[in-house]
This record gives C-alpha cells, structure tokens and sequence, in this order.
C-alpha cells in the first residue's frame, strides 16, 4: 500500500474531526510516523458524552493539547485567534481577569454582582468569577469553545456560549516531561509534568510551572516597577483511583500565584495639566502604588464515575474554589491621585453536580442536579484629589449567589438518518446584595488610612429570587456518513441581581407617590434576568474521501432585557462639582444577533515537494449583525440608533496554512512542521456607546511557528513568531470624558487604552522521558 492509500484509509476511518484550530489538522503521530498520516481525531463532550464533531447538532470548536503546544499557544486569551465570533481579552487594569464575549453576549465589569455571560469551565467545575481565569495553557487534553446556550448539559446556566478547558488523565505508565521556553522580553517558562502509577489502580500526578517576563513597557513615574510583565507560579496535583473498568474517582486540585507588576494604561489624550501623551503605549505614568498587586487563587474538586449498567453511568463532581486579588488601578495614568481605584476582591464558591448518564441504541441523554454557593465581595476606593484633595468615594459591595437547578437532555434515533433531542432546564437564582458607599476625606481603613466620614451615601441590603424554565430542541438529518444538518432551538437565562456600585441617594421617586421611600430604592438598585432565544440552522460535512471538512452554521438570536453596567460621575450634594463615581446598571436593551459561521479544513496535497510530505488548510470565518432595537439611557430615552455591541467585531476571520516534512536530525526521524496563520477582526468597540479614540479599528495579526518532533514522541523543538508585523491594537480602556474631552470625572481627563501583545518570538524545548 503507498503513501496516499496509507491516508486514504485513515481519513475514510477517522471519527472525529477538530474543526480549525489553533493548529490543528493533520497529526503525523504514532509509530508508523514517517510514512502515514491522519485527521487528528479529537472526542468531544460538548453535549457530557464522548462524541464525534460531526454528531454534534452544536456550533463547538475543539483544539487539542498537542496542537496547541505545536502552535505555540500560551494562553486562552490566544484560543480567540482562530474561534469565530468569539473575543477573549485580558480585563482592563488586571493581568488574568477575563473579558469574555461569544455571539455578542458577554460581561466585561468584573465586580461583585455581575455575572458572566459566558461560562468557563475546568474539568467540568464552573468558574463563578472572572478574577484569575486567564488561564496559561499547560497539561491540557484540549480546548472546547461551545456557542450559544448550553443550560440543559451543563450545571450553570451559560446564556452565551461555554468554554471547556480539560486537563489530560493521568497515564497508566510513568510519565515525565519538561518543557522550556525562551523569548522577547526575557522571557523563560518551565513547566515540568510527572505521573507515575503507585499500584493497578491507583495514580498520581502533576504539573508545576514557573512563567517569567519583563513588561513590555515601564512605569516612569514608580522606576521599581514593570508594565506588562508577567510573574506566575502555577501548579496541579492529580490522584486517580480505577479499581475497575466501571468506576472512576478523581481528586484534584489546583493553585496559581500570579505576582506580576500592576498593569496600567496608556493616556490617549493630554492631561488638563499639560502632561503629554508617551510614545511607547506600553508606557505608563501611573502613580498609584497601593495596594501590592497580586492574585492567588485554586480550588480542589472531587469527581467520580460509576458505570451501573451498560446503559446506565452516574457522575458527581463536588468543587470548592477560592481566589484574593488586589490591585492599584490608577484610570489616569498620571502621578497625581485624580481618578485612582485601589481595589480588593475575594471570591469563594462551593458547588455540587450530579448526573445520570443514560446511553443505549437509539436513546441517549442525561438529567441532573446543580448546586452552588458562592460569595464575591469587593472593596474599592475612588481617590478623586484633583477634585478636592483627599476627597474619596469608597464602595464596599458582596454579593452571595444561591442557585440550584434541574436539567436534562434527551436525544432520540428516530430512524438511521434522523434524530431528534429535547431537554429543559428549572433555576432558582438567590442573589443577596450588601452595597455601603462613603464619601470620606482620606484613604479607606481596607487600605490602611483613618478618614474622615463626610457621608453614608448608600447602606443597603437586599435579596431577591430569579426562577426561570429554559428549553432546547433540535433535530438532526445525516443522510450518510459524510454529512449532518441540523436545526436548534435553545433559551438562555443569565439571573438579575443588585448595583454592586449603586448610590442609594441617587434613587429618584419611582412609583411616583412623592416620597423617595425603601421601595423606590430597592427597584433603583434591582436588575433584572436577561434572556435569549436562540436558533440555528448548521451543515457539518466531510468531503472528498475526507479530504475537507467543515461545519456552516447560521444562527439568529432575541436577546432580551440586555443588562447594560454603567458608571458615571455624581455630585452627591448638589454643590455642582462631580465628587462621586456611581453604577447605573439597568436592563436597558433588546437586541436581534444574526450571522453565519464557517470554519474547517482541507488536505490540500500530499507528496507535494518530497514524499511523506503534506499540506494542509484549516480556516474559520464569522460575521455577526448585532443591532439594539431598544437602548433606554439614564435619562429615558431611546438611543439604540447611537448604540452598539462592545467586544463584538462584525467579521472575525483566519486562515491557517501548514506544511509538514520527514526531517532526521543525526539519528532521530521525526517531522518538521511549518504553521503559518493570519487572523482577523473588523472594527470593535470597546463601550456600548462609540468612541474615536478607544474603538479599534479593523487588524491581522501573523503568527508563524516551526516545529520538530521526533516519532517516538520524546523531543519537540520550535520556534514560535507572535503579531510578527508587530501591529498596536486596543483591547480595553477607561473613558472619563465628554465629546469635547472635558472630564466628566476628576480633573485631569481620563481616557486610556490597554493594548494586545506586541511582536514576540519565543523557542521552545520539550523532552518526555
């Protein structure tokens, strides 16, 4: 049998595409490495059962772990490269909190009392809160991108889309490795991974990383400090017990201590007191320099597998996490204290899931329960000195989240070529709110000052339940191996909860009885659930003896009672001057989502320069019309045709073209790979409300890796090449200013970006032994 009968029958035989990935596509693995090739084949759960891609009636991306070490990958922030209509974006004024939007549905504020609208998962445990989820990509199986609601397969409600991040099971074998890197701006990672079997049944293992970099820019006011750096300790600890083929327990846990230097902005425009704006944009003036910036955080999770019957397996994952942060937000970026937000989070959550898994013939499905307890506070001050000095307006908000739920999915084979699946999802949502604001002359007691009490501007507590039934529908037509069109319906649900910013004296006489009473502020502090109703019409196909594959989806979402976060600048004594910063978070919006997503790949040839070697082509394409049909602002008025999606670029786009060679180096075959990726977004907005100076427009990005790897899979060598054209684009910013650029809080004129990695090389080393 030759070279091309070789993959011929492998590709007709593979059962499970990655549609585009970070380099994902042809895998040259295995023993017989250097003379035949497969589609790498990558088993999903995007619906809780091990799936093919093609069989699953749901827009989901996959990435293995191989192909995101061969690209070169180095964190999920990187993952959006290649996933269309999704954004993943480091938060502004942090170094791993995670702005994360999929079909323009999302959250960027990371206080208290927001929710995420997309849903991040590790092995299976949701993540309650943003802080420290920007997570560096190590001992990972592989990457799931699932878009649009999942409430009815997974324990929270994810009302946007969910991502899957799943470490690898540890081996029956003895296994170590340890993977190096060297790059731009001092960089030098190791990361060391180890598993060793103690007996049959039981194993342990883990993985321990160190990640270091200078920043890309320097504070030039604090001379002792980084802007842009990264300082990261990192680690996970695994014990698998298997007594049986029918039983599975795993205990697990996780820790990450991240001590890397404030990240501050760049100031677009020059301050009212004549500073200029700084060449480098990774540059900052900020003076801020309390409290110490760090985050810590990790949880453990205890999961377990029973095998019943040959049609029955019960689950339980039970998980606690906790993460402390703290940082020096300075929004100006000057030396002098003008808009500076010391800040404190603590985040804590207990959750609880158990699944009946029922598979057979014909039927398959699953129902459970979901369970979770958390606490998220936060305490910040707003020095406004410029105003008034040491005029400060301090907010202590918590915001503790009881939800419980009952959830299934059924999926039945009406015949050969049909199937239809249903399921339904019951939340109770409990949110409990403690808001206390002060306006204080002097730094806060969380940060170490003795103020003086000026006024008590908001002490409030409240709670409320949010309770809604959300289904999903589909139906699925494979004609024949080779194709699969299906039709969905789901709604989403993300809870109501309380202003963890809002100023109880700002409360205007809502029911209109002439008396600003505990009622009219309950209502004012209160927001509420947001929904969606989602549809999708999708075609996942392979071709050409499985030559090409690729999923085409097109979807339309209603998206309701949008819940819009805001702040603004208050002048809480009418003496005319703003001495205040206050949410005003309402649910202010309607919306219609539409658009298509197009994404696969294709063996382009094989034997095209020598024999063994092939090339292939794995792309993606987005485009999202997202419009408000409704926006209220703060002052009743619709202003939808003024307004657009933040974080939601019309066109998301790549194209990933790799070339794969038999390479010997002195006595070891392997095989050379050249991944060569240009990715894409249209213009996106930062804010709700359109802004010249922070809205990026359209950008690519080039990303270039080349990588050896010998058959016996030991030895990985590559060099890796980030943004090569080395092109300045802004993920984030702080906008304190009118249309005029007069500040609308502080003195000074707040408007700054936070800006994408600029160009990197970085080489890498790998040895499995």
């Amino acid at each position: 049998m030759n070279h091309t009968q070789h993959l011929r029958k492998a590709l007709l035989s593979a059962t499970a595409v990655a549609t585009v990935a970070a380099g994902i596509g042809f895998d040259a693995k295995g023993p017989a490495f250097a003379q035949t090739m497969t589609i790498e084949q990558i088993t999903v759960t995007a619906r809780r059962r091990e799936e093919s891609l093609q069989d699953v009636p749901i827009s989901v991306t996959a990435m293995s772990g191989a192909s995101l070490e061969r690209a070169g990958v180095p964190d999920l922030v990187a993952v959006a490269k290649t996933v269309p209509n999704v954004t993943l974006e480091v938060s502004r004024g942090t170094n791993s909190t995670l702005t994360a939007f999929i079909r323009g549905v999302g959250q960027q504020d990371p206080v208290a009392g927001f929710e995420a609208g997309v849903g991040l998962y590790i092995d299976d445990v949701y993540l309650n809160r943003p802080q420290g989820t920007v997570l560096d990509i190590y001992d990972v199986e592989r990457i799931e991108v699932l878009r649009g609601p999942q409430g009815t397969l997974y324990g929270r409600n994810t009302i946007g889309g969910a991502i899957k991040y799943v470490t690898k099971r540890l081996s029956s074998e003895p296994e170590f490795k340890i993977r190096g890197s060297v790059g731009s701006y001092t960089q030098l990672d190791v990361v060391f991974t180890a598993s060793v079997p103690v007996s049959d049944t039981f194993r342990i293992g883990g993985s321990i990383a160190r990640l270091t970099r200078d920043g890309f820019g320097e504070n030039i006011n604090l001379t002792d400090l980084d802007n842009y750096n990264k300082d990261v300790i990192a680690g996970r600890l695994s014990m698998e017990w298997e007594p049986s083929p029918d039983f599975f327990l795993r205990l697990s846990g996780d820790y990450t201590d991240d001590d890397s230097d404030p990240r501050q902005g760049h100031r677009l425009i020059p301050s009212t007191s004549g500073d200029p704006v700084l060449d480098d944009i990774f540059d900052t003036r900020a003076g801020l320099d309390f409290p110490k910036q760090e985050v810590k955080g990790g949880g453990v999770a205890l999961t377990a597998e029973w095998q019943v019957s040959d049609n029955v397996t019960l689950k339980n994952i039970v998980a606690y996490r906790e993460d402390d942060s703290s940082s020096p937000i300075d929004f100006d970026s000057l030396p002098a204290a003008d808009v500076d937000v010391p800040v404190i989070y603590n985040n804590k959550q207990f959750s609880e899931e158990f699944q009946i898994n029922y598979a057979s013939e014909k039927l398959n499905g699953l129902v459970g329960f979901y369970y979770l307890d958390a606490s998220a506070s936060n305490e910040f001050d707003v020095l406004l000195f410029t105003t008034i000095p040491n005029l400060n307006a301090t907010t202590f908000g918590d915001s503790d989240t009881s939800t419980w739920s009952l959830f299934g999915d059924v999926t039945y084979d009406v015949s050969d070529q049909i199937s239809v699946s249903v399921g339904g999802r019951y939340t109770s949502d409990k949110r409990s709110a403690v808001v206390i604001r002060r306006t204080l002359f002097g730094v806060s007691e969380a940060f170490g000052g003795s103020p003086l009490l000026f006024a008590t501007t908001s002490n409030f507590e409240g709670s409320e339940t949010f309770k809604e039934f959300t289904p999903r529908a589909s139906i699925a037509w494979a004609p024949n191996d080779d194709h699969n069109v299906y039709f969905t319906y789901s709604k989403g649900f993300k809870g109501g909860s309380f202003d963890p910013r809002g100023q109880t004296t700002a409360a205007p006489d809502l029911d209109g009885d002439g008396d600003i009473d505990a009622d009219d502020i309950f209502e004012f502090m209160l927001f509420e659930p947001e929904t969606v109703d989602s549809f999708e019409l999708g075609w996942k196909a392979s071709l050409l003896d499985n030559r090409v594959n690729f999923s085409l989806a097109g979807f339309y979402a209603d998206y309701k009672d949008v819940q819009i976060p805001g702040s603004a600048g208050f002048d809480s004594d009418g003496d005319g001057t703003i001495d205040s910063f206050i949410g005003i978070t309402s649910n202010a919006a309607s919306a219609d989502i539409k658009g298509i997503e197009f994404e696969g790949q294709a063996l382009v040839g094989v034997d095209v320069a020598q024999a063994g070697d092939d090339l292939t082509f794995a792309w993606s394409l987005g485009y999202i019309d997202a419009e408000y049909n409704e926006f209220i602002n703060a002052f009743g008025v619709d202003v939808a045709d003024q307004q657009v999606f933040q974080n939601t670029p019309k066109w998301t786009l790549s194209g990933t073209l790799t070339y794969g060679m038999p390479m010997t180096i002195g006595s070891a075959d392997g095989r050379l790979t050249l991944l060569n990726r240009v990715s894409y977004r249209s213009k996106t907005s930062q804010f709700e409300t359109p802004n010249p100076f922070l809205d990026q427009p359209g950008y690519a990005l080039w990303d270039v890796s080349l990588v050896w790897e010998d058959n016996e899979d030991r030895w990985q060598f590559g060099i890796h090449g980030k943004n090569l054209t080395d092109k300045d684009y802004i993920v984030a910013g702080y906008n304190f200013v009118d249309a005029n650029l007069n500040p609308t809080l502080g003195t000074e004129g707040t408007l700054t970006a936070f800006y994408g990695n600029p160009r990197t090389v970085t080489a890498t080393l790998q040895f499995k032994f």
